[in-house]
Parts: structure tokens; C-alpha cells; sequence
């Protein structure tokens, strides 16, 4: 199946959704007092800002252009004042658009073991892997005791079975309560999730998770149409867990460089803390009756990777 058609549209709506979150002031633009039909920026305001072809910028927006160069997307970026995961995910976008491509079944994926020897060895910090699409390939036992303890423990190991993260956050009330301020989490959980459909066009398991949010959930839907990307940063997060009462978390990411698809997710406290006190606290609830200390589909061989480049979800 060719999604060319459907990336292009992607673009048009991304640019469009940009292009209404600018007001005219915010670029040096005077709007005279008159009645606006359009919120944010026209677009002849956008293009005379750009230096681009009103036309030509027209057709982009619409879809029936799929050739555009980094040199004048980059321009378009500038006067919409895009951040740089914004300006990355906009030029995704267009090279999504300007080639044909096939649609293919995704690979099950299987957790790097570079990243499980890292699980492994943390026993006493809340851990998870995650893949391309937020399923859990794998966590520890304390990872789960913290945000999944509803969930059967042993489900990463089977892939019919992987809870999803992003399915979990807006559609496992557990989850939900979990976050005290949840409209925050689930925002960044959807601004990533459109930076890895941006990437990634072609991967039908990743359309199809989306399809499937869409339908469930309208705060989903809403906040995808939103077309916000928001890369993976060190969050801090308050939780309300059910064992160990209210705490702080900061929440980090380690990125495998043989499989970038796949991140450590870590939940740590500061040292000391009345957070870190409630951590312990529950490592000891935690600990497992034998080992092993992971729990996760250990079936899979692959080259070992070396891990790198901090970011978080």
C-alpha cells in the first residue's frame, strides 16, 4: 500500500497547525485591528515572512507539492518560529512525502540485550525498556512495582501480550491515577509518539496503534490532531501510588546506539529524599520471593550495543 499521498497530508496539517499557533505580534507583524478570520498567521503573512511563493506554499499545505527543499522548509521554519524537534519532525515530514513507499509488517521486536545487562544491573532504581512504540519489552521488578503493578508481571515476555505505554496512559485507569498531573503526561506521551510516526511512515503496527487510540480515547484524538511534537526530555513526574503515597520522580532515558528504536526508561529520586525514603520502601515490597530480577523475553540473541545520549519521555 503507497502512503505518499497520506504523508503529504501529514505536512499540509502540521504546517497548518504551526501556522495557527503564531499570532501576528509574536513575528513583528501589526494586524491593524481588523476581524481575523483565520486564527495565528495568514498564510500570505507566512509566506511574505519566508520569502517563499504564496502559490507554491499554498500547494505545500494542500498536499500537491513534494518536492520542497531543506533550504525552503528552513525558511518556513524560521518564520513559524519552530523549535528544533519541530523543524526535525517538519523535515520528516517533507522527505516522507517526496518518495514512494511501500507499507510492510513490522518485526516483532525483542529488547536489546545491552540494555537488559543495564536492567539487570540496577535492581534498586525503577527501569523499564520500551520499543519504537512504547510496548514494554522488559522491566524489573521494582520498574513494575512502581508503574504497573496492576499488570501481570510476566506480560512483556510475550509478544501478543506487551502492555503499551501510550495505550496504558490513556486507557488503563490505574495509570491514569497514577500521574497526578496527568494532562501533562499524557501531552508529552503524544508529542513524542508524532515524532516516531514522523520518522517511521511506513510502520502499519505504529498506524494502527493510532488508529486504535483514536477510536478509544477522544482526548487521544484530540491532542493527535493537535499535531504538537515534543521530544523525549528529563521529566519530573508526581505520582500517587497506591503502596507507597505521593512522590517526585525524574524520569530519564537511555538510548541504545545498535537499536535507537529502543530506550531505557529510569525512575530515580534525589538522594535523601522523602521520595528516595518511599522508593526504598517499596524495593523492599518489591523484591521477588527468587530471582531473576528481570522479567522479560530472554529468547532473543543479538549483538551487544553500547548505550548513549540521555533524553527522556
Amino acid at each position: 500500500m503507497c502512503d505518499r499521498e497520506d504523508e503529504s497530508g501529514q505536512l499540509g496539517a502540521f504546517l497548518k497547525a504551526c501556522r495557527a499557533r503564531v499570532r501576528p505580534e509574536q513575528v513583528g507583524l501589526t494586524p491593524y485591528g481588523e476581524r481575523r478570520r483565520v486564527p495565528g498567521l495568514r498564510r500570505e503573512e507566512l509566506t511574505l515572512l519566508a520569502g517563499v511563493s504564496p502559490s507554491y506554499y499554498a500547494r505545500l499545505e494542500q498536499g500537491r507539492s513534494r518536492n520542497a527543499s531543506p533550504e525552503v522548509l528552513d525558511a518556513i521554519a524560521a518564520a513559524l518560529a519552530l523549535t528544533a524537534t519541530e523543524r526535525r519532525h517538519l523535515h520528516a515530514l517533507a522527505e516522507s512525502a517526496g518518495r514512494r513507499r511501500l507499507t510492510r509488517p513490522a518485526p516483532i521486536e525483542h529488547a536489546d540485550p545491552a540494555l537488559l545487562e543495564l536492567l539487570d544491573a540496577m535492581p534498586s532504581v525503577p527501569a523499564l525498556v520500551l520499543g519504537r512504540r512504547s510496548d514494554v519489552l522488559a522491566w524489573n521488578p521494582l520498574g513494575h512495582a512502581l508503574l504497573a503493578a496492576n499488570l501481570d508481571p510476566g506480560s512483556p515476555a510475550v509478544p501478543g501480550r506487551r502492555p503499551n505505554m501510550t495505550r496504558m496512559v490513556f486507557l488503563d485507569p490505574d495509570t491514569r491515577a497514577l500521574y497526578a498531573d496527568w494532562p501533562r503526561k499524557a501531552r508529552a506521551v503524544v508529542g513524542n509518539l508524532r515524532l516516531i510516526a514522523g520518522a517511521h511512515p511506513d510502520d502499519s503496527a505504529l498506524a494502527s496503534l493510532v488508529g486504535s487510540l483514536t477510536m478509544a480515547s477522544p482526548e487521544f484524538g484530540t491532542l493527535w490532531n493537535d499535531h504538537r511534537v515534543q521530544a523525549c526530555a528529563t521529566a519530573h513526574y508526581r505520582l500517587h501510588h497506591p503502596l507507597i503515597g505521593d512522590l517526585t520522580i525524574t524520569q530519564q532515558t537511555l538510548r541504545s546506539v545498535e537499536q535507537p528504536d529502543q530506550t531505557l526508561v529510569t525512575c530515580t529520586a534525589p538522594v535523601d529524599s522523602p521520595s528516595a525514603s518511599a522508593l526504598a520502601i517499596l524495593t523492599h515490597l518489591a523484591r521477588p520471593a527468587e530471582p531473576p530480577a528481570r522479567l522479560a523475553d530472554n529468547r532473543h540473541s543479538a549483538p551487544n550495543g553500547t548505550v548513549c545520549s540521555k533524553v527522556g519521555t
